[in-house]
């Protein structure tokens, strides 16, 4: 038989001794303690004699039994202590009822002064209530004492009791809150001849080491091992399943010859709306050996009006919007030269200033004119003399090395609903998979917006305008729709080659990760590495799968709109943890709070996919190791915790030096004193500003429990799709 106890009552107390010490100041024992002597006024002799006969009826242990047969006097014993019992819990549930309406009244002060212990307050408050109390209630409060102090009336002292115990069960919960714990005691029975006995055994607890958890524990078991955990310094365990990976096998030792450095883009023609939505596009568009795919003439094959991105009706709808423009020189789509124009090179240089949509699309039509005007100079410089050819020529050259520049206008942002509904509504016609939001993007369950992601972003060009070279942030899924009238040319590499293309930019000593660089293609094909190269033409939608190396120039004036996707495969999830800790290394914030967003997908996402579902429930298991053993650390040292739920739209935290993400427990600060404005630092950063937390406030986001429960409650689906 296994029985749980409560840890903080010790197994083998009588009903007494329990009754007892539930209505008792806490660690006092009332048996064999004498009652403080007390001034009364003269009472007749048969008045004292009732009384003393009356309080040693209720307060004195039970004589001890007579030698009688056992069962009549188990049986009488069972039959006091019921009856004492009775009485006691009588008295002391109109007292409970008292005190707790004291304590409810005076709940302030206990949570202002927690020194209501101190003989100085306690006199103060015994004084005045004596003093405006009669002596005939006092006299009536007397049988029902426990304990007290002299000059204290019963009410009283059970006030000052109840208040400071259950200000240290507000101090302890703050630190403690988690799951109650409990002694599990197992009673073993053990026959003797004519006698039955039990034998009280403490329960061991599995202890699991923290290296042998694996997604098969329950949370229980997780918290437990966390808890005994013996970690040096900041506990770091990566959030990566490190057995399981989906990556493809891509053999790259062999030289390739040149025809496949330039592989064909895998493009898809739709015949019907029909094709539009068949899982077979899904499955072709999210395989990790396809980097990048073209549909060709999706918006025909959805009948999409793309006229409501046209840069004439943009004006209309908001011509005063903002927009971002990034200044360039233009220069052919394969070729890369320095500001001298005497070698390519790999930085990719621009400089920044902002306009609005009308100030640009103005810049676009003139430079649309002057574009036909040049062609039309062109043309007439063909009639010229033979004999002017050289000269011609001399000329030609010089106007080639002059650099011309260009604005384009990028990150326009259309995740207003209100000021662009009708664009909005237009995009809800795509398949579900390439929507803005969708149930199975996990873009969708990050709970707030993060710009040009799970939102709209719109793009103004002229020809040569560039989209420098990067993988997309946290390694997701883009679309990309050509608005037109021109084309837009593309340059993609296989995610499987980014760090060969990294180490490139730490030759060139440009950043990788946020600096600006146009690849060679020279190089990548020195290093065995094949790049697509295709025509976006209007209409075209281009997907970008997970963690593709992409690169885009502008080949005609044209408009582009597009936005992040988190399919929930095991390679998106997979790529995206991965850069997310790679961020954390190279000191770059992870746009999407991959932790924030597994909880979410945990709790309101039924995953079908095996290696997804370990993937997920990995992660979630190291975030309660993190944050069990980063709250035990906090508790040992004296630092109090306060409870702060989430509310709605909450945004995910950040550290306000690092950058990393800070999930949970979150260390706050106020900038220069002002209570207006504070400020979210993760443990490090909160320790290098004061080591011991000096007015540094730790609140909690979720309870243990709440973490534990989402765990234990996500399972792998039986269905065959979750989107």
């Amino acid at each position: 038989v296994e029985k749980s106890l409560p840890e903080k009552s010790p197994p083998g107390r009588t009903l007494v001794e329990k009754s007892l010490s539930e209505r008792s100041p806490p660690d006092r024992t009332l048996v064999g303690k004498s009652l403080p002597e007390r001034s009364l006024p003269e009472r007749h002799l048969s008045e004292k004699l009732h009384d003393q006969q009356q309080l040693s009826a209720s307060l004195l242990p039970p004589p001890p039994p007579t030698s009688r047969p056992k069962e009549e006097g188990r049986k009488r014993e069972r039959d006091k202590l019921r009856c004492k019992h009775k009485k006691s819990s009588k008295n002391g549930s109109s007292r409970r009822h008292r005190a707790g309406k004291s304590h409810k009244e005076k709940n302030r002060q206990i949570l202002g002064n927690l020194d209501l212990q101190s003989k100085e307050i306690q006199s103060r408050e015994n004084s005045k209530a004596d003093s405006g109390k009669p002596t005939s209630e006092r006299r009536k409060a007397e049988p029902m004492k426990r304990e007290e102090p002299p000059s204290g009336t019963a009410k009283e002292s059970h006030t000052s009791n109840t208040t400071v115990a259950c200000s240290d069960l507000l101090k302890l919960r703050s630190l403690t809150d988690g799951p109650p714990k409990e002694l599990k005691i197992r009673l073993i029975k053990v026959e003797s001849g004519d006698r039955e006995t039990f034998i009280a055994s403490e329960v061991e607890e599995k202890r699991i080491p923290l290296a042998d958890l694996t997604i098969n524990n329950t949370a229980a078991e997780i918290v437990r091992a966390s808890k005994n955990a013996k970690v040096k310094g900041k506990f770091k365990e990566s959030y990566l399943l490190p057995s399981l990976s989906v990556k493809p096998q891509i053999r790259s030792e062999d030289p390739l010859p040149r025809e496949k450095l330039n592989p064909p883009t895998p493009s898809i023609y739709l015949e019907s709306k029909r094709d539009a939505f068949s899982p077979v596009l899904l499955q072709f568009c999210t395989d990790p050996k396809n980097p990048i795919t073209v549909i060709r003439g999706l918006a025909g094959s959805l009948r999409l009006n793309l006229g409501l991105f046209s840069t004439k009706t943009l004006v209309e709808a908001n011509g005063d919007h903002c927009v971002e423009v990034r200044t360039q020189v233009q220069q052919p789509s394969d070729e890369n030269w320095d500001i001298s124009g005497s070698k390519q090179v790999w930085p990719c240089e621009s400089s920044r200033s902002h306009t609005t949509i009308s100030k640009y699309a103005q810049y676009q039509a003139t430079s649309f004119q002057e574009s036909l005007q040049e062609e039309k100079d062109s043309e007439d410089e063909e009639i010229n003399e033979r004999g002017s050819k050289t000269e011609t020529h001399s000329s030609t050259n010089t106007e080639q090395k002059t650099p011309h520049i260009i604005k384009f206008g990028t990150n326009i942002d259309l995740s207003d609903p209100k000021r662009w509904k009708p664009q909005l509504q237009e995009l809800l016609k795509l398949p579900a998979f390439m929507r803005v939001t969708s149930n199975g993007n996990m873009l969708s369950h990050v709970g707030h917006t993060i710009l040009g992601m799970n939102t709209v972003q719109l793009y103004m060009k002229v020809p040569g305008s560039r989209t420098p070279g990067h993988q997309e942030n946290n390694n997701f899924c883009s679309v990309n729709i050509n608005i037109g009238p021109g084309d837009c040319e593309w340059f993609a590499v296989h995610e499987h080659y980014w760090e060969t293309i990294s180490a490139f930019c730490d030759k060139h000593n440009v950043d990788y990760l946020t600096g600006s660089w146009w690849p060679i293609l020279e190089d990548l094909y020195k290093e065995n590495i094949p790049v697509y190269r295709f025509i976006q033409r209007p209409g075209d939608l281009v997907w970008i799968n997970a963690g593709t190396v992409h690169w885009v120039q502008a080949t005609g004036w044209c408009n582009n709109i597009a936005w992040n996707v988190g399919p929930l495969t095991p390679y998106q999830y997979q790529l995206a943890l991965e850069r997310y800790e790679w961020n954390e290394v190279k000191n770059v914030k992870s746009i999407v709070p991959m932790i924030h967003v597994s909880w979410n997908v945990a709790r309101t996402v039924k995953i079908s996919d095996p290696d997804l579902y370990k993937m997920i429930k990995f992660s979630l298991m190291q975030s309660i190791k993190h944050c069990q053993i980063q709250r035990d650390s906090l508790v040992r040292s004296g630092k109090k915790i306060a409870y702060q739920g989430r509310v709605k739209d909450e945004p995910a935290y950040y550290c306000n030096e690092c950058d990393v993400e800070v999930f949970n427990i979150l260390f706050v600060t106020s900038e220069n004193g002002t209570k207006n404005t504070y400020l979210v630092h993760c443990e490090a950063c909160a320790r290098a500003r004061s080591s011991s937390l000096h007015n540094v406030v730790v609140l909690e986001q979720y309870r243990m429990e709440e973490l534990m429960q989402a765990f234990d409650a996500f399972n792998l689906a039986t269905s065959t799709s979750n989107r």
